[in-house]
């Protein structure tokens, strides 16, 4: 595992505080790290993937604000510059993604093209 220098994506502080409560939910498997990547499918080919998963060899890793975070060195291409915030409104909950490399998104915010 490669640990990088430079965060290839950041987090609002409503996403940081988002993720914060969920760290602290009773039975949290703190081995485990935020992982930040894609995988084929959705709308328009590819879909964000935001999860607490384990770390594997393929994994770089990097920190955000004290949060762990892992992503496949791989998806680095797809998301570089992104920015994952939290919105806790009644008409739209949940993370949402900024991608600067997206060529088009679909309208749930959830699956993008390069």
């Amino acid at each position: 595992m490669e640990t990088i220098t430079a965060n290839p994506v950041s987090l609002t502080t409503a996403a940081i505080e988002e993720i914060r409560r969920l760290l602290q939910e009773p039975g949290f498997d703190t081995t485990q790290f935020l992982r930040v990547g894609v995988k084929g499918g959705g709308c328009t080919g590819m879909t964000y993937v935001l999860e607490f998963d384990q770390k594997t060899e393929k994994d770089e890793h990097f920190t955000i604000d004290g949060i762990s975070c892992i992503m496949e060195k791989a998806h680095g291409i797809y998301l570089m510059g992104m920015e994952v915030d939290w919105q806790g409104g009644l008409n739209s909950r949940g993370f949402t993604f900024k991608n600067p490399n997206a060529s088009s998104t679909c309208g749930c915010g959830t699956s993008f093209a390069v």
